[in-house]
């Protein structure tokens, strides 16, 4: 697992390279009863990409990659990551939006919505999605698109791992032949925050912006005076020529001295640094939704971080808006458009004992922060409990999925996950 504090330990892992390969051990879990996991690129905050005592289908062997330049469109196995996939298209000057971390498996973050450095131009990764290989809970290898079982086409898109194994994706890529990115920090003072917040809600739809407020770590860029102060690391992406790029982050700069500010023209590939290698965070993480970030909003942030003692701790918040909300809200399972702020709270602990302080704190912050209609990211779910579950997937959206998911796997054989459960299945 790319995610630390877990020691499962299936009984037997399998590492399929292929779809038939896969349906082979869904069929064998469903028959045998065992648990079944399946491991994309192990980022699950929950343990979910590992089974303890089950089958773990491992799909890093599955990696195959058709990049069409002339159509705009690549077929990718789920067994890629982030970074691989953008790497290759890179190449041609092509780009899907994925999320911010190169290390995350296609298959994961592209089930649950997919929320990242090219969201606000593009939408998600989901709306980029033009069908999809998915292995069933019987066994079957079924290609679904809109025509062809758009029930389980809408229901991927957005509803995680609960209903199959996705093994291929077909997605829409973007001419990003060149981009304005990196990291800017700021002093976390309310009025930065303030003004950040404002600028990026404005900015053009071409800037993604993703705003830290967090205790700046003892890295060499940020002078030694601040380590353990509070700070706002903002990761910008500006997909489009470096010209507009500058102009469209010059409000950010004056909002004050930045203390580091490593922001330049670059290849959107950029945006995935390398991962550092044998990092395995052990963090409690809180997600939703707001409808605004006032000036009692920020306060409270600002004493939140200043009131815990972890090591690491952090509120992120993510401006959305843009392609995202020109989706209608029923496209896809992804049930949150028109929400104007993503806030996510985490923090790390250092062992078990510590973990019960930090996970009240997480949670407590992130219910101070919550306003406008309750609601969570799947993919930054935590072991959060059935009724935040409830909260990724409101009204209608939760009913539709229910139905699907009593359709294609009625008896639940994908559990570990986030997990919805047919209304018959007993599980």
């Amino acid at each position: 697992m790319y995610v630390g504090g877990f020691d499962h330990h299936p009984t037997v892992v399998f590492r399929p390279t292929n779809a038939t390969d896969v349906a082979r051990v869904v069929e064998a879990a469903a028959d045998s009863g065992a648990e079944l996991a399946v491991r994309s690129g192990g980022h699950s905050s929950s343990g979910h990409g590992v089974s303890d005592g089950g089958i773990t289908i491992d799909l890093s062997a599955m990696r195959s990659l058709e990049i069409d330049p002339e159509a705009r469109t690549a077929r990718a196995e789920t067994g890629l990551t982030a970074g691989e996939y953008t790497t290759a298209a890179g190449k041609y000057g092509l780009a899907t939006g994925f999320g911010d971390a190169g290390t995350v498996g296609i298959g994961g973050i592209t089930t649950g919505g997919g929320v990242g450095f090219l969201s606000r131009r593009f939408g998600l990764t989901i709306d980029d999605v033009l069908s999809a290989e998915v292995v069933t809970a019987d066994g079957r290898i079924l290609d679904v698109d809109s025509e062809n079982h758009p029930d389980l086409f809408w229901a991927i898109r957005g509803g995680g791992g609960n209903f199959g194994v996705v093994t291929r994706f077909t997605y829409r890529l973007h001419d990003v032949p060149s981009a304005v990115g990196g990291m800017l920090v700021l002093p976390a003072t309310p009025e930065v925050i303030d003004g950040l917040l404002a600028a990026a809600t404005t900015a053009p739809e071409e800037l993604s912006v993703i705003a830290n407020v967090m205790t700046a770590l003892p890295m060499p860029f940020i002078p030694e005076e601040h380590h353990g102060k509070l700070v706002v690391l903002a990761l910008f992406c500006y997909a489009g020529n470096a010209s507009d790029g500058e102009q469209a982050l010059a409000p950010f700069r004056s909002l004050a001295t930045p203390l580091a500010d490593m922001v330049r023209p670059i290849t959107y590939p950029e945006m995935y640094p390398p991962a550092e290698e044998g990092f395995h965070p052990t963090a409690i993480t809180r997600t939703g939704y707001a409808d605004t970030i006032d000036d009692t909003a920020i306060g409270t942030i600002l004493d939140g971080l200043t009131a815990s003692t972890a090591a690491m701790r952090a509120v992120q918040i993510r401006p959305l808006g843009g392609a995202i909300d020109r989706v209608p809200a029923d496209a896809t399972a992804y049930a949150h458009r028109g929400r104007p702020f993503m806030v996510n709270v985490a923090t790390f602990y250092d062992s078990p004992a510590d973990r019960p302080e930090r996970a009240k704190w997480a949670t407590d912050l992130a219910t101070a922060l919550h306003n406008g209609a309750d609601g969570a990211y799947v993919n930054f779910l935590d072991d959060d409990g059935a009724a935040r579950i409830r909260a990724a997937y409101p009204g209608a959206t939760w009913d539709r999925l229910v139905d699907v998911k009593r359709r294609y796997d009625p008896a639940n054989l994908f559990h570990l996950n986030h997990n919805i459960v047919a209304a018959d299945s007993g599980s």
